[in-house]
């Protein structure tokens, strides 16, 4: 029963939960509390969310608690290459999160349970692209979007072997979604229907070969690509360790292992609409060349000619449907945190952690089926199922959280905080639609203890604008070559406490 209210809360709550990128696709913290200092938790022991970052840590909770979290995130996207000088759409993206925890200090053993708002990414652009022009070469805009939302809950536990140390776990259930919608360019290589059995030239070959060759000197095919529908269950685990060396000193050890997720039942659209109709007017112009009397209409009967004696039926179109499926790897990581307090009143708190982003995000993984365009499959030289890679090529992160919180009374808190997380996108594949390159990150926060059980939590995030570089030979595409991706992000927190002992 538990369990089936859980998934029921998890995907009610992601429905509303579109998330944008943080540190990566990772937020810095789960609740205004944790967030007003810096995102520190895994080493100070006072939030259900702990559950997502030291399970170890609810042993140590002062009693039973219900933690309701909400987050408004604002992100501001940039984006500029040859074409383009264009500021993303403006999106507001809601993060809940909600969750229990059942301590007595009379036992040992510690239970909670808790749906959060994990992370993601996402943007939304209209952009120029050198391939989509209409007959008087006027651009027409393309619509680039992405998303990616990830939510994760489940049962936590802990158990005190003594007065001072912890060990803690979590079974998260990980649901996500997953979208894009962009001109998506291959090598010409993709296409490896053959065109002559004999000598084995392909498609691949017509259409990357110079003009002087007969082809059409292409280095990169682009089709207007959509996918949607994406969803995907997984399983993550937490582990934890959590000390108190004194009641001024705390130490905590965490460790999240990796998620695989299998994206199922989604569905992708493939246009080559525009490739085609360039790569048509291109053996138009050079049919003229090669005939110099010939009129434009004649041109163009002969070149339909040659297509069609090349198994294209270029009536049909070129716009195909495929089932798709995805894979994908939320990464590993390991925490580490302490916490001093200085004071009654005054307490600090700094942590580490190191994700393994280089293993999880090297690559996704598109297998597509079902195809419906027969034009499309004979130049790809298949039945309408085939699977690519798209290259991601993440390196590993480190992260550093600091903050620190000051009781002016026994009402009032005061919080500061600083995250910073080395930028995991390297320059090989950043785009605009993926934009998960913010490293600096300040916050302000506060808590107000309306009454004896119930706390009010507020926090203010800034995430630094920060410009992400393409290098010159974008793994992605050519329209990213030497462009430049810029985001800031601007999150409000806010959180209730309600103890219940």
């Amino acid at each position: 029963m538990i369990q089936r209210s859980l998934l029921i809360l998890t995907m009610s709550m992601l429905a509303v939960a579109s998330t944008f990128a943080t540190h990566g696709t990772r937020m810095v913290g789960f609740s205004a509390r944790t967030v007003g200092r810096g995102g520190t938790s895994i080493g100070m022991f006072d939030s259900p969310t702990l559950m997502m970052t030291n399970p170890a840590g609810i042993a140590f909770l002062s009693g039973s608690v219900i933690d309701a979290n909400f987050s408004l995130m604002v992100p501001h996207t940039h984006f500029s290459n040859g074409l383009n000088d264009t500021k993303g759409e403006t999106n507001y993206f809601p993060l809940p999160g909600l969750s229990y925890v059942n301590h007595h200090s009379e036992n040992p053993l510690t239970w909670g349970i808790g749906v959060f708002t994990q992370g993601g990414m996402g943007a939304d652009f209209t952009l120029n692209h050198n391939l989509f022009r209409d007959q008087n070469g006027s651009f027409i805009p393309q619509e680039y979007h992405s998303k990616l939302a990830v939510m994760q809950g489940g049962p936590s536990i802990a158990y005190k072997f003594t007065e001072k140390f912890s060990v803690g776990a979590s079974a998260h259930l990980v649901y996500s979604q997953l979208e894009f919608k962009m001109p998506y360019s291959l090598s010409p290589s993709i296409m490896a229907g053959v065109i002559n059995p004999q000598t084995g030239m392909t498609f691949g070959n017509l259409f990357a070969a110079p003009p002087a060759q007969g082809g059409f000197g292409y280095t990169e095919v682009t089709a207007a690509a959509n996918m949607k529908e994406l969803t995907a269950f997984g399983f993550g685990a937490k582990i934890g360790l959590a000390y108190a060396m004194n009641d001024q000193l705390t130490f905590g050890l965490s460790y999240s292992s990796p998620t695989p997720l299998t994206y199922k039942k989604g569905k992708a659209s493939m246009d080559m609409t525009a490739q085609l109709n360039d790569a048509f007017g291109k053996a138009v112009q050079g049919y003229l060349i090669q005939n110099p009397g010939a009129t434009q209409q004649e041109a163009q009967a002969a070149v339909m000619q040659q297509f069609g004696q090349m198994g294209i039926d270029l009536s049909q179109g070129v716009i195909a449907q495929y089932n798709l499926e995805t894979k994908l790897k939320l990464p590993q990581s390991i925490g580490i945190g302490t916490a001093f307090k200085a004071t009654t009143a005054l307490r600090f708190a700094m942590e580490m952690e190191w994700v393994n982003w280089k293993t999880a995000f090297d690559k996704m993984s598109l297998n597509l089926s079902s195809g419906s365009s027969s034009n499309i499959n004979r130049m790809l030289g298949n039945s309408g199922s085939f699977s690519i890679d798209f290259p991601m090529e993440w390196k590993n992160a480190i992260t550093l959280r600091v903050g620190g919180e000051y009781d002016f009374n026994s009402d009032f808190t005061l919080r500061a905080g600083y995250a910073y997380g080395s930028n995991p996108v390297p320059e090989t594949t950043v785009f605009p639609v993926f934009p998960a390159i913010v490293e600096n990150h300040v916050m302000l926060g506060a808590s107000y203890q309306v009454s004896q059980p119930f706390v009010i939590h507020a926090a203010y995030e800034l995430a630094l604008n920060q410009k992400g570089n393409a290098s010159s030979n974008s793994a992605v595409a050519q329209e990213f070559n030497n462009s430049v991706s810029e985001l800031s992000e601007n999150i409000f927190h806010l959180s209730v406490t309600w103890m219940l002992q």
